[in-house]
């Protein structure tokens, strides 16, 4: 922290309700600093666990805070509590991974086959 320059006492609320990391940051710490810190310290033996900061969303005021912006650029000041911390909640939201999707094309496939597989299952369904 630089000399002078402008601190914020925070604490930050996982999913079960416990605060974690609480310590006074400068007010230039970026966002993604935070989850970085937020990955290394996380608490052993929790059911949900982050691998990476882009598995953690801070909310502070109702907000999604960005990776790339500073405390003081998300307007995070002292807290409005008598103690002055500051509560930031996090979200856990793991990406998850695309499914693979697998399409079929019948190339090559006499007409008359098609319709007498089309007539067979007709009249299965019909019996």
């Amino acid at each position: 922290m630089g000399e002078g320059e402008e601190c914020v006492e925070l604490k930050f609320r996982i999913y079960d309700g416990t605060d974690i990391c609480h310590g006074t940051y400068a007010s230039s710490t970026t966002v993604a600093t935070l989850k970085q810190q937020l990955v290394a310290e996380w608490p052993q033996g929790k059911t949900i666990t982050p691998k990476s900061i882009n598995d953690v969303k801070l909310i502070h005021a109702g907000k999604i805070l960005e990776n790339d912006r500073t405390l003081a650029d998300s307007r995070i000041t002292v807290g409005d509590l008598p103690s002055g911390v500051t509560t930031m909640h996090v979200v856990i939201q793991p990406l998850v991974a695309k499914k693979k999707t697998v399409s079929v094309v019948i190339h090559s496939v006499p007409q008359d086959l098609l319709l007498f597989a089309a007539q067979l299952i007709i009249s299965f369904i019909i019996s």
